[in-house]
């Protein structure tokens, strides 16, 4: 045993070294190319970018690629020859599979950077980054399936099983749809979102009570960011099926309302003022909607609105807040006895009786 151990090491003392030192070498080379490269080019450049994606992917493909030569040019007769031709082969493809997606990921990075969000146009770089971002998780998921089956095919077990599979893929494909279809019917509702743009990045929505904003989007979910900084994780099938709110699908302008339950004997035209002294005084309001109105009555009360503009939703309901909080002062200060009120009637004994009594 020992000396079979002895001869196989010394079989491949040279070329051992000499992969070795093969491999050392070209990563230097590469690493030495790679600094000089930096330095000549910008940081934002477009090559750079995608070099600085896929970079480690590269050079760990570069020294696998050299020692898959050096392996095919060593003699047939080293012992482990076939088995570490075939790992180096292996490790080739799953290195060419990371540069791949770090490259897909690269041109996202650069398609996002080249729209940046502009004032006036923010609507379009949004359409597009939630787009990209759809497009490229799509590309690596389809990229990194090929890879591992490139892989497995390097395996002989795995093709003499796949020609099996072949012959059964009309059954094993319906088996597969079914257990499967929850991942690929996501996949499919972010196709078909990223074609349609119900939402994207940065959009302000209300889904099942909560109001939110679009932080990210995978490819079978969507990560909202709720008010108060909690996430809602939301698969994008429940966005093809249900219905919610896109609170800035063309624009973020918003509409924002405050309702006031008054007694009946409640001058209006003083609130108009008040409220209008209230809105020039703030610095949310966007000058384009002032409305006050009586929009509903009841035997107590009156419900007085009042409607007022905003430029975005995070505005808005601090408008909101601020206007209700000085309308109430305004009350409080100058008709405290015009707040809603229960009304009643005393009466005497006698007259009390009169009316207790059943009618005749």
């Amino acid at each position: 045993m020992w000396e079979l151990i002895e001869s196989g090491l010394r079989a491949w003392l040279y070329p051992g070294l000499s992969a070795l030192l093969s491999v050392v070498l070209t990563y230097f080379v590469f690493r030495l190319a790679l600094g000089t490269v930096r330095r000549l080019t910008r940081r934002k450049a477009i090559p750079r970018l995608f070099l600085d994606a896929s970079a480690r992917a590269l050079g760990v493909f570069i020294c696998l690629l050299v020692l898959n030569g050096v392996l095919e040019a060593a003699p047939p007769s080293l012992p482990f020859l076939r088995e570490l031709q075939h790992t180096a082969t292996l490790l080739l493809i799953l290195s060419v599979t990371w540069a791949a997606v770090r490259c897909t990921s690269a041109i996202g990075e650069v398609i996002v950077t080249l729209n940046p969000v502009l004032e006036g146009e923010w609507k379009r770089a949004r359409k597009v980054e939630t787009q990209t971002r759809f497009l490229v998780r799509g590309l690596n998921i389809l990229i990194v399936i090929l890879g591992l089956g490139s892989a497995l095919m390097t395996f002989e077990s795995v093709r003499h099983v796949g020609g099996s599979l072949l012959a059964s893929a009309g059954v094993g494909g319906i088996i597969l749809g079914f257990a499967a279809r929850p991942v690929l019917g996501n996949l499919l509702a972010g196709m078909q979102i990223a074609l349609t743009q119900p939402f994207r990045i940065d959009d302000v929505l209300h889904v099942q009570g909560e109001w939110c904003w679009v932080e990210e989007v995978t490819a079978t979910y969507v990560v909202l960011r709720v008010w108060d900084l909690r996430r809602l994780i939301v698969p994008l099938q429940w966005f093809i099926e249900n219905p919610f709110q896109n609170w800035s699908r063309n624009n973020a302008d918003l509409l924002g309302t405050v309702f006031i339950r008054l007694d009946y004997a409640m001058p209006i035209q003083p609130l108009r003022d008040e409220f209008a002294r209230l809105l020039r005084q703030s610095t949310q309001w966007d000058g384009k909607t002032e409305t006050v109105q009586v929009t509903d009555s009841d035997d107590r009360t009156i419900q007085v609105r009042f409607l007022m503009s905003a430029p975005d939703s995070s505005l808005a309901w601090d408008l909101r807040c601020a206007i209700r909080e000085g309308l109430i002062s305004f009350l409080q200060e100058h008709y405290p006895d015009y707040l809603p009120r229960i009304r009643a009637r005393l009466v005497d004994g006698n007259e009390a009786d009169e009316l207790l009594a059943p009618s005749q």
